[in-house]
């Protein structure tokens, strides 16, 4: 199994392997919105990856949907993420951030001035998110107009170029899983008349608008996108999925983009036999650089890049075991993450999970 350790290149940005660590929420930023100290070792303990794709990080407030998020829109947030980058660096990683507009999933106590959230269409997600005081579930949206969508477009420029200064390699425009690209992309969501809605092209539009306006930015070479043609997290549904995707595969590789990362599946959720088809039917369409991600294991990844795809991303298995690369090299056991430190908290269960030189292996468990 070599394939998944062989180097590589995606558009601008050289890698040492094919193991890739996904974005994952951790609720462990400032209220600022500036990532936390204890980030930097953490990210810092995972540069053996290939590449790291980091949580998602709002490209404005009106972008955040759960407290304690990190941002990627203000001089502070920046200096607070290069000193992330300079570390992920100097242990010989690379690492993009994932741009990230939660749109509808948020909660009024999240949003400036206590406003509502906003969305192609006044339609409430039946979703939670996390605020203060807990979990609630996400407020009533309300429509964009056509002149808002034109600044969070230059909502999304300015985070690439913040991003840029803040030394990272790239950024990933995020339009999975249910936020606000999601959103406008599904059919379940978007419900304008305007050349926002409707057609395919017209939902698509949007998304299609921020890739280009990033692109002009920083360059296609650094810009990755991630896409989640079945996942129905976050209350989404795109009832004509195989055309929505297809196209937008189509669009994607018309751009030559440095990559192209797709949420397969979403964990907890059943995937249907015919969405899995659907997702091998569309990757196998795909002929620029994909990034697999889905509950991936040494073996089914090595299986997936045989395959044709460029690399596979790893979530849960990179909470609890920093040194990831290392033990898929020598088939060691990998331990078992806790779920109940998943989201907020200090440094337990976030940046002291053993690596195969420490000595505390109590909770190690029998390799996937």
């Amino acid at each position: 199994m070599t394939k998944i350790f062989e180097t590589g290149k995606l558009g601008n940005i050289e890698v040492k392997n094919r193991i890739f660590m996904a974005p994952l929420t951790r609720n462990r930023a400032h209220a600022n919105g500036t990532p936390h100290e204890i980030s930097v070792k953490y990210y810092e303990q995972r540069a053996s990856a290939g590449l790291i794709v980091t949580e998602g990080a709002q490209i404005s407030q009106q972008g955040q949907g759960y407290v304690n998020t990190p941002g990627i829109y203000n001089d502070e947030q920046a200096a607070a993420w290069k000193k992330i980058t300079e570390a992920v660096h100097k242990k010989g990683g690379k690492i993009v951030a994932q741009l990230w507009h939660v749109g509808r999933v948020s909660h009024t106590s999240l949003q400036p001035n206590g406003q509502a959230p906003v969305a192609p269409s006044a339609i409430m997600a039946k979703a939670d998110t996390f605020t203060t005081e807990g979990p609630k579930n996400a407020s009533m949206p309300r429509a964009l107009k056509r002149d808002e969508i034109k600044a969070i477009i230059g909502d999304y420029v300015h985070a690439a170029k913040t991003a840029m200064r803040a030394g990272f390699d790239g950024v990933e425009v995020h339009a999975a899983n249910g936020y606000l690209l999601t959103q406008f992309i599904s059919t379940n969501t978007n419900k304008r008349d305007d050349e926002y809605g409707g057609s395919v092209e017209n939902r698509a539009r949007f998304y299609l608008e921020v890739l280009d306006a990033v692109i002009a930015e920083v360059g296609n070479g650094k810009v990755g996108t991630r896409l989640s043609p079945t996942v129905t997290f976050n209350d989404i549904h795109d009832e004509e999925a195989a055309e929505t995707y297809a196209y937008l595969y189509s669009e994607v590789e018309k751009r030559n983009l440095a990559y192209l990362h797709v949420c397969e599946n979403f964990p907890g959720i059943p995937t249907p036999k015919e969405d899995e088809r659907l997702v091998r039917k569309l990757r196998a369409s795909f002929n620029g650089n994909y990034i697999a991600n889905g509950d991936y294991n040494k073996i089914s990844a090595t299986k997936v890049l045989e395959e044709g795809s460029f690399a596979a991303t790893f979530g849960r298995p990179y909470i609890s075991n920093p040194d990831l690369v290392e033990r898929f090299k020598l088939d060691a056991k990998l331990t078992e993450p806790d779920p109940e430190t998943f989201y907020g908290g200090d440094e337990t269960g976030y940046s002291d999970y053993p690596t195969l030189h420490q000595p505390d292996h109590s909770t190690l468990q029998t390799a996937a």
